[in-house]
Order: C-alpha cells, then structure tokens, then sequence
C-alpha cells in the first residue's frame, strides 16, 4: 500500500503542495499532521502511521524535514520501518530504500551522525581538559554535608537505622546519599 505523511509545523502553514504531490503520486492513504514536535511521542499521526503501515508498504514524504527533525530522528524512524519491512520514499531528496542506492544513502546519513557525535563528544572533552589546566573549570561543586550527618551517618553505620530513615532525616536523595557516604569514607580513611 502507498502511504503517504505530511506534515506542517503550525496550524496556519498550508499542506497543499504536499498533498498535490501525493494525489499526483497516487497515495492511497495519508496521514496529515499539524505539529513542530521534534519527536514521535509528540506527533500522534505519524505514531497511527507507524503502527498502520504493514510489511511491503511504502510510505511517501515530501522531504525527510517533514517525516523528521533531525538526523537521529530520521534514523530511528528508518530503523523502525526496516524492522517493518516497510520502504520510505522522499521526494525532494529523491531517496527510496527500496533500492540499493537509496540504503545506501541512508547508511552515509548514519554514519555522518556517528562521525558529527563523535567528534562532538571529542571537542567537548579537550574544551574542558583546556579549562582545567586554564584554572577554569572546576567540576561540580562539591555538596556539603548536612549539619546532623555526624550523628546520623554512625547510626546509619552501625546499623541503628535503615538508610531509607537516614535520607529523610538528612531530606537527602538516594543518590546524594550514598555520594555523600562515598566521600565521607574517603576523608576518614585519608586521616588514619
């Protein structure tokens, strides 16, 4: 079945090129969505459409910006659809995965992201060893530890209290909690 999605990011932008194009293209269903949402969970037509679309179908966009907001987005849709064994085709890029070229397109689009995060993740790190060794960058401040923790943490220790009884105590998170513990040891055992 050829089945077709369009999107527009706000009520008063107009569908009608895409949906000329699908009428033109003779798509037997098509699922129109009014949304900037920039994932699946915020556009319930292109949810429908996921969960209609069956093994040989075809879904049509006009542009991959219409089906998804950014390259990750696209990859996840296009991995769901493989699953399916359901092709997507794109006018404007003129991409269909149901041919040879058209995953093979699909694969370079993944692995440009991977190569963009990658490299991402690199700079990020050199820009913070670059602010250490500046002075600049300090990490998280540390978290104090609570005015009562002396005379909590023994009982806690000592098994006098459950560590659910302590946090509310110390109006602590679980987390905080136990970094707290964590750190606590840390200098005590540095003393002796």
């Amino acid at each position: 079945m050829k089945v077709g999605y369009v999107r527009v990011s706000t009520i008063e932008q107009n569908e009608g090129r895409q949906m000329k194009r699908m009428k033109e293209m003779g798509i037997e269903k098509i699922y129109l969505e009014k949304s900037s949402a920039k994932d699946i969970e915020g556009r319930p037509e292109l949810k429908n459409l996921l969960e209609f679309v069956r093994e040989g179908d075809t879904i049509y966009v006009h542009d991959f910006s219409r089906l998804a907001r950014s390259t990750k987005d696209l990859l996840n849709i296009t991995e769901i659809l493989a699953k399916k064994k359901v092709d997507l085709v794109s006018f404007k890029e003129n991409i269909d995965t149901s041919t040879p070229t058209g995953k093979l397109m699909l694969t370079m689009i993944g692995a440009i992201n991977e190569f963009e995060r990658t490299n991402l993740l690199e700079r990020q790190k050199e820009g913070i060893f670059i602010a250490k060794e500046l002075g600049k960058y300090k990490g998280r401040k540390p978290i104090p530890f609570p005015e009562n923790w002396e005379t909590i943490y023994p009982s806690w220790k000592n098994r006098e209290m459950t560590g659910v009884a302590a946090m509310k105590l110390l109006k602590l998170k679980r987390c905080t909690f136990y970094k707290l513990i964590k750190d606590w040891e840390e200098k005590e055992n540095s003393k002796a």
